[in-house]
């Protein structure tokens, strides 16, 4: 377990120095600066070693004055010099950070439009959205605290070793020794830290997630009163994240107090064995008074290294998830492929198709052969679990097919791009989606150089212009919390945005399932003139609305197990006829 932690450690750390690449010069740079200003402030106990000894001479002498403020001089040039150069690491590193998850960011948003539909399937919202967030921030807070940190410890504790063994080896190995215990006790408590750092990260992870599942489905959690299992799902979730949390900061919260001990130890040691040199006249008082800060910046260093590698664990579990999310299997390239020939009449064919979804083993769509010439209204139709969206879902080439083909205009649709497929689609879905906006940009959404008589003529097709002539800024009214729209407005809006798209094909998948009777024969007229001259796909349970239908395919079990028109269906009396006499079975 120990060796798999380190080695996530270690690839972590890699993969983000490799994307850091591009901004190694600025964070060489940095390094240059921190190292320096170390330097600079390592010089000054030498310093004040001379200054000491001088005054310890001139107290039976008489004292320089001069010689004095020289050095004292020197010591405030080389301490200016140090906090300046720190200030520009730290300018340096914080622009590193800011590019680096400025960048993270972006390359996150656009792997978002290269996953598969499959991956959004088995992820939650809440999860994705914290690796964009609370993963990222903490790569950044690291990457910004923890590696000029790092350096100035490392140089720090190198120059304070170097400037020890020149002034005094026996002061040194004093030194030394009296430390050595605070390395050993860093690298176990930084050994057993790692993984409930990970742990944090994943349990971080899993409560935004359920916080979101929840906040969004708040509705059917009240209607069946599940306001306590949800309280006791978050509570136990909260239980982990605490646990892990408090492992991981009370194991990395004993780095310091255990360094400071150890750090005055240090003192006891060298103002022991100095004492015992001086009075063996080994060496003048001023080693000792520079002993006295050389093992504070050798122990000092210890404390950084310990406040680093808590950052950098965390780090390295945040940095995991984001680029376990950004390795994540992408759908295939598609810029060699070429565009779909044009105009598209809307002649559809399913050729034998087969497809099962990427996670189950189970075979969805069997063999499905179907034919749709330009301008027909296909209609759809079986039970729950037939099948039915599924087939729309390969025909948007949201998936891809396990086998036989769908062709357009004779074109397969695995062909050409899915953004050219996608362009030959309006959709209007069970489940309607309006964005944060005006009533304008909602009904436009993605369709460029659309005028206000034709926006308004959709609007009044489906029955809803006098309603949002009525909102307090009409079709510039912002959609938010303050502006409640029923079901059966939002997807008499939608209908509409799919009107002023004017695309060759439309899929309709339940688009009147949420609007009065009433109102639904008013959209069915206004769709009806909409699907004049386009090939038209209607998946619907309420039968009635696709008696006009070109053709309806029945399907049951992923197959087509009947087809024809509404009245030929009746006649044979099978699986439609039943289907349809049902929903008038409790009159």
């Amino acid at each position: 377990m120990k060796h798999h932690q380190s080695k996530n450690f270690k690839a972590a750390w890699g993969k983000l120095l490799v994307y850091c690449k591009k901004y190694w010069p600025l964070m060489i740079l940095a390094i240059i600066a921190s190292s320096l200003g170390t330097v600079f402030t390592l010089i000054g106990p030498d310093k004040l070693s001379e200054m000491t000894d001088l005054i310890t001479e001139g107290i039976m002498t008489g004292i320089d004055m001069d010689a004095i403020a020289k050095i004292g001089f020197t010591l405030i040039a080389f301490y200016a010099a140090s906090a300046c150069l720190s200030l520009f690491q730290g300018l340096v590193m914080a622009q590193v950070t800011q590019k680096t998850t400025n960048r993270l960011r972006h390359d996150i948003s656009v792997k978002i439009n290269r996953l598969p539909m499959w991956y959004y399937n088995r992820t939650t919202t809440g999860d994705i959205l914290s690796r964009i967030t609370n993963d990222v921030d903490t790569v950044g807070q690291s990457l910004n605290q923890s590696v000029g940190n790092l350096v100035h410890a490392v140089t720090l504790l190198i120059g304070s070793l170097i400037m020890m063994l020149i002034t005094n080896v026996t002061m040194t190995i004093t030194a030394i020794l009296s430390t050595l215990i605070g390395f050993g006790l860093m690298m176990t408590i930084m050994g057993h830290s790692q993984k409930y750092f990970a742990a944090q990260q994943k349990h971080l992870g899993e409560i935004n997630g359920h916080i979101e599942e929840i906040y969004t489905g708040h509705t059917v959690v009240k209607a069946y009163n599940d306001e306590a299992a949800a309280k006791s799902t978050f509570d136990k979730m909260n239980r982990d994240l605490r646990e892990s949390g408090f492992k991981a900061q009370c194991l990395s919260g004993l780095m310091m107090p255990l360094m400071s001990f150890i750090g005055n130890f240090g003192y006891v040691a060298v103002c022991i064995v100095g004492a015992m040199l001086t009075m063996n006249d080994k060496i003048s008082f001023g080693v000792i008074v520079a002993f006295m800060m050389y093992i504070r910046f050798f122990t000092q260093p210890l404390s950084q290294l310990a406040q680093a590698a808590q950052s950098l664990q965390s780090a390295a579990a945040a940095g995991e998830r984001v680029f376990e999310f950004l390795e994540a299997e992408e759908m295939p390239d598609e810029s060699g492929k070429p565009s779909m020939p044009q105009p598209v009449s809307g002649y559809v064919e399913f050729d034998h198709v087969r497809f099962g979804y990427e996670d189950s083993d189970k075979i969805v769509i069997k063999d499905f052969s179907a034919k749709a010439r330009p301008g027909q209204k296909i209609a759809i139709v079986g039970p729950t679990g037939a099948g039915k969206t599924t087939l729309i879902n390969l025909l948007m080439r949201f998936h891809e097919l396990q086998g036989g083909e769908i062709r357009i205009d004779g074109t397969p649709t695995g062909a050409v791009k899915r953004e050219d497929i996608h362009a030959q689609f309006c959709m209007v879905l069970q489940d309607t989606w309006l964005f944060e906006g005006t009533v304008r940009e909602n009904l436009i959404y993605c369709t460029k150089n659309v005028s206000d008589e034709k926006m308004r003529q959709a609007c009044k097709a489906v029955g809803l212009d006098h309603f949002i002539r009525t909102l307090p800024h009409g079709y510039d009214t912002v959609l938010n919390d303050q502006v409640n729209l029923s079901q059966g407005q939002k997807q008499q809006l939608t209908i509409a945005r799919a009107m002023i798209a004017d695309k060759p094909m439309l899929i309709l998948d339940e688009a009147t399932s949420s609007v009065d009777t009433r109102t639904e024969l008013l959209i069915q007229n206004a769709m009806d003139e909409l699907m004049k001259n386009r090939t038209s796909f209607v998946i619907a349970h309420r039968l009635s609305t696709i008696k006009n239908a070109d053709l309806i395919l029945v399907m049951k079990d992923g197959d087509i197990i009947e087809s024809g028109t509404h009245r030929q269906l009746l006649e044979k009396g099978g699986f439609y006829a039943d289907l349809y006499n049902s929903q008038f079975d409790a009159a």
